[in-house]
């Protein structure tokens, strides 16, 4: 079998004559919010704005879902990724508290409203199990005493019990529950067909060229026309151009995923459960899941952004190497092959954590920037539609600029 790289299989799966198609923007409109860039946080703010009285105009430069949002592991965590103790050392531990709680509730939510939206992407609920080696062990244990002691929902795994559920040898683990798997690409296609039944405006191949806030509204220049709104969200993954100077609280990294070809019954009964998703803290961490079709997804290897010229070779290299990495933990698997082999790209912060917000050098702007965290994504939605309504929570700050 042939390894499909670069290729995402959730984009490549879809059925093209089920893509939706987006006009270009043309000419001048109005709209209350303006949202800039066609991901998950995008879809999911145009939605949240539209469901609470607004009317939102979403522009994207390419096609919607098709750049990190339908590259990316389709798993929705309760937790950020930094780990509890490092968040409470840097922010304190009521913030950190307000964070990791946001975190779960925004995957408990982000799986409600998918299931009330009915939309088929796939949602399955799973139990994450973050494993550690033997050396790792002393630190994971501590780790779930401090969000013991912080009120946080997790429970420690034995060795026998992670091998029972992950079978996997491991120095023992934290469960957390609220975990679930889905399909991003079509998550994120779901997402804007609810924003549409509810009046928002939909633009593909639509890039800005300029933004300029005034005292009662922002224009942003587009390559095709000009849209005047109250507000502008900016949900780009990264600062664009636009915004040169927040580009130093984001550090471009990659990271890399592979889907094996479907995995024999046979060898799927010495493998982990189909209920379980597997995390560890390694350096850099992986993430392993299951697909509906009996696929192993795994997730790793980040690392800085690879210049042009070297992608394609070193794109072939990191599958190799998580195909690699996943036979070390289930021996197994020994003979699957790879069949999709892709990467994906995401601004890393200082603290690991979304900058979520206004920034008090931009009038009228509102933020969704950086992370991979998809739960993070719908927690940022949540957090931009109060702000876009004028009615921000007071502890909305935690993920700001000035935290």
């Amino acid at each position: 079998m042939r390894t499909r790289y670069g290729i995402s299989p959730w984009i490549d799966t879809f059925p093209r004559s089920r893509r939706p198609d987006h006009p270009r923007l043309r000419g001048e409109l109005t709209a209350d919010v303006v949202i800039v860039g066609g991901g998950v946080t995008g879809c999911a703010t145009a939605y949240a704005c539209a469901v609470a009285g607004l009317k939102p105009i979403l522009v994207e430069a390419d096609r919607l879902g098709q750049g990190s949002a339908g590259r990316g592991a389709g798993l929705l965590l309760p937790e950020p990724g930094p780990s509890f103790r490092d968040i409470a050392a840097r922010h304190g531990l009521r913030n950190a508290r307000r964070i990791f709680g946001s975190w779960r509730r925004a995957s408990l939510d982000a799986a409600a409203l998918i299931r009330r939206l009915r939309i088929q992407c796939g949602l399955e609920a799973c139990d994450h199990i973050v494993v550690a080696s033997r050396d790792d062990a002393k630190g994971l244990r501590r780790e779930l005493d401090a969000r013991s002691a912080a009120g946080l929902d997790s429970t420690w795994q034995s060795p026998a019990s992670v091998r029972k559920s992950a079978a996997l040898e491991a120095a023992g683990g934290i469960r957390l529950g609220a975990a679930f798997t889905l399909d991003p690409y079509r998550a994120c296609l779901g997402l804007a067909s609810a924003a549409k039944s509810r009046g928002g405006t939909f633009f593909e191949k639509s890039r800005v060229t300029k933004v300029r806030a005034g005292a009662k509204k922002v224009e942003v220049t587009l390559e095709g026309g000009l849209v005047s709104a109250r507000t502008i969200i900016v949900c780009t993954g990264l600062a664009t151009a636009e915004f040169k100077p927040l580009r130093r609280h984001f550090k471009p990294r990659e990271q890399y995923f592979v889907m094996t070809e479907p995995v024999p019954a046979a060898i799927r009964k010495q493998l982990a459960s189909h209920e379980v998703s597997i995390g560890d803290i390694a350096s850099p961490p992986h993430e392993v899941r299951w697909t509906r079709d009996n696929r192993l997804l795994v997730t790793g290897a980040a690392q800085d952004i690879t210049p042009t010229r070297k992608r394609e070779a070193v794109l072939v290299q990191r599958t190799g190497q998580l195909m690699y990495e996943l036979l070390m933990m289930n021996p197994a698997i020994s003979g699957l092959q790879p069949e999709y082999g892709w990467d994906g790209s995401y601004g890393e912060t200082a603290d690991g954590i979304m900058y979520i917000g206004p920034h008090r050098n931009y009038p009228r702007h509102l933020f969704g920037l950086g992370g991979n965290s998809l739960s993070g994504a719908f927690l940022a939605a949540r957090v931009l539609a109060r702000a876009a309504s004028g009615e921000p929570d007071q502890h909305d700050d935690v993920f700001g600029w000035t935290r």
